[in-house]
């Protein structure tokens, strides 16, 4: 069981914040952030701390080879010797992967066919394992490209892969952007404060608003296909459900990488943003450019692009799409039901590709403006449901209930009840996925930059009041509830 949130806002964190503030020497502050990340990641079981352990070592090995045989540049063979130990060292990656995340899937595969093996293996997956194995992926890749110099420390590649910032569920960090922060790291009251609250209004976002969300959704739209083709879901409550996972999604994994940010300013760390409000995005071209980001532009700088990208053709661009959809489907999980997801969207990116955003472009900034984000919302909306169930008798039955096809009645007693127990929650959660808070903070911080001084003031007080409130709030929230985890530890 990973460290439970009271346990680590109030005890974990605080120590460690302590312990590294006390500590001047720079080796021993990253030892201190060793330390640390790996207690973190080994309370959920010490047999996963050796899993990521071992696969360090293996990109540890793998880049320090690459190196080596860099620098010997009269041999002939260089180049292949350095695809060679490229190959093998992200073979191995993808091994480890494998074994932990699909075993279970291929067998599953083989008995439709072949009828074994008779009893298909549980293997539990390591927390984080598919973030930090394309980490370290990531990096050998760049020693590869000579983007960055091999690490001749194991203990430094150890950390990059162990942050406990966000090990277990992103973003994607890669080591060229931190490289400098691993070596040398200035922390100040300002990152401090900007880190606090990140973190703060990340916590609130998990605890209040997607916890409320997940539980609305429970009670509504339950996974279980006997209630749903019974009929007892009304169309109305069906609706509702489904929008709210769209929201919960977005609120609880967004909420997780700006914790992420957070913990990283306290300590010196720059991480990249990973979302960027993707519910306002006018195509799903948009959409992935704004959703997930770290992950997105991974399989663009590592796989696309090297595929050829948009370099040999249309016919090659789309079978390339069609492995990079395919396999971000496969990334998010060993079931049928994600592969579809991700080549559900690869049809859209298509589409778009083809034809629809010259037509988009054609009828005017309003007009897209409107009509695009209908319309992507409208596909993101069905994609979270196929996302949501791997069964597929639950996603025919849920499709169904949208449009009264189950015999089930527009709306009920309970329904109604939701809805007015819940209405300014809802608000709330829709005002939460867009940028309109972040508009208004940025307007107060002009009128302060502009040195009116009763903004200055406002702005002041708020820096401080607000991320105090929050932090209450939510642990209000988390009491009698200390384990909530993220949707995408999952993953």
């Amino acid at each position: 069981m990973v460290f439970s949130s009271l346990l680590f806002v109030y005890i974990f964190l605080p120590v460690n914040l302590l312990c590294y503030a006390v500590i001047s020497d720079i080796k021993k502050k990253k030892l201190c952030v060793l330390f640390f990340s790996l207690v973190f990641y080994a309370w959920s079981s010490p047999a996963y701390l050796l899993v990521m352990m071992f696969a360090a070592l293996i990109s540890y090995l793998g880049a320090v080879a690459i190196d080596k045989i860099s620098a010997n540049t009269d041999n002939p063979n260089m180049e292949r010797n350095r695809r060679i130990a490229l190959g093998i060292t992200v073979a191995l990656n993808l091994l480890v992967l494998g074994v932990f995340k699909y075993t279970g899937f291929v067998c599953e595969i083989l008995k439709f066919f072949t009828g074994v093996p008779k009893v298909i293996p549980d293997i539990i997956l390591p927390v984080g394992i598919s973030f930090y194995t394309f980490q370290l992926i990531s990096y050998v890749v760049d020693v590869y490209r000579k983007e960055i110099e091999a690490e001749h420390n194991y203990g430094k590649v150890l950390l990059y892969a162990s942050l406990f910032h966000q090990c277990i569920a992103g973003p994607i960090v890669r080591y060229k952007d931190i490289a400098d922060d691993l070596k040398e790291r200035k922390t100040s009251i300002n990152s401090m404060n900007d880190g606090i609250s990140r973190f703060c209004v990340g916590l609130a976002k998990k605890t209040i608003l997607a916890n409320t969300c997940a539980s609305i959704i429970k009670d509504v739209l339950p996974d279980d296909v006997s209630v749903v083709s019974a009929g007892q879901v009304t169309v109305l409550g069906a609706w509702i459900a489904s929008i709210l996972y769209m929201i919960y999604i977005y609120l609880d994994f967004s909420a997780y990488s700006d914790m992420a940010i957070g913990l990283g300013k306290m300590t010196g760390f720059q991480y990249k943003e990973n979302f960027n409000y993707p519910y306002i995005s006018k195509s799903i071209t948009e959409f992935w450019r704004r959703w997930h980001i770290s992950l997105s532009t991974f399989f663009r700088d590592y796989l696309y692009i090297p595929l050829g990208g948009n370099r040999k053709g249309l016919k090659r661009q789309i079978l390339n799409m069609f492995i990079v959809w395919g396999l971000t489907g496969l990334w998010h999980g060993a079931s049928v039901n994600f592969v579809l997801w991700g080549l559900y969207f690869f049809v859209f990116l298509c589409i778009e590709k083809l034809f629809l955003l010259k037509i988009f472009d054609r009828i005017g900034n309003i007009g897209k403006a409107i009509i695009g984000r209908i319309y992507t919302l409208i596909v993101v909306f069905f994609g979270w449901i196929l996302f949501r169930f791997e069964d597929f008798s639950v996603i025919k039955q849920v499709v169904k209930s949208l449009f009264g096809l189950n015999g089930n009645s527009f709306t009920n007693l309970e329904t109604n009840t939701v809805i007015l127990n819940n209405f300014i929650f809802f608000i709330i959660v829709i005002i939460a996925v867009t940028p309109l808070v972040k508009v208004i903070a940025g307007k107060i911080r002009e009128l302060g930059v502009k040195r009116e001084e009763a903004f200055v003031y406002l702005y002041n007080v708020l820096n401080i009041v607000i991320p105090v409130v929050l932090l209450f709030l939510s642990t209000v929230c988390l009491i009698g509830n200390s384990y909530n985890p993220f949707i995408y530890f999952r993953f």
